[in-house]
């Protein structure tokens, strides 16, 4: 199973390119890659800070097979997520409901759900906010980066790639045979 990769230089929301690209198109399973987004979204409505050499991305897939809630859904993400993080940092990573996960207690990935309807079928988008090299500055919510914790530059693009090869993975179980670019 592959994933159609669309990279950007800049979008407002790797979130409403993801819906954006969806609608208009044949394309079923996708990611959306950028360098920087001007508006990303976070949880209830709330602003995500994007500081330009973190990792903004959006993963969209068609549930048509993958019968899990949506809570099941959010948790197994998440897990997709620290599954690649572990590979740089070994010590505990956390998951705080509903989509973080923390290090030391600081927030390092913000993950966003949304599910969405095209021609009857339903699809989810899956925001990631990962702070690779700077961590912005919340008032009583701390926050961390892979750079300041592994004291080691991560290769942006090998780590997007292997986001997309964990997602790729697990989606295959769900859809082995399905002509995943195009319907």
């Amino acid at each position: 199973m592959k994933l159609k990769q669309f990279n950007f230089v800049k979008v407002n929301s790797t979130n409403q390119t993801a819906i954006r690209i969806l609608k208009k198109s044949n394309t079923d399973f996708g990611i959306i890659i950028t360098e920087t987004q001007k508006k990303g979204k976070g949880q209830y409505g709330r602003k995500w800070i994007s500081y330009k050499g973190n990792i903004f991305l959006t993963i969209f897939y068609k549930l048509e097979k993958i019968n899990f809630t949506i809570n099941k859904l959010t948790k197994t993400n998440c897990l997709l997520v620290k599954k690649v993080i572990s590979k740089y940092y070994k010590k505990k990573i956390s998951f705080k409901s509903p989509n973080d996960l923390l290090i030391e207690k600081k927030k390092i990935c913000g993950i966003l759900q949304e599910k969405i309807e095209k021609l009857d079928q339903n699809y989810l988008i899956v925001g990631i906010g990962l702070n690779l090299i700077k961590s912005p500055k919340i008032k009583n919510y701390p926050t961390t980066n892979l750079l300041e914790l592994t004291k080691h530059k991560i290769d942006k693009k090998m780590f997007q790639n292997q986001l997309k090869i964990t997602f790729e993975k697990f989606l295959s179980k769900y859809y082995k045979s399905y002509n995943v670019i195009t319907r």
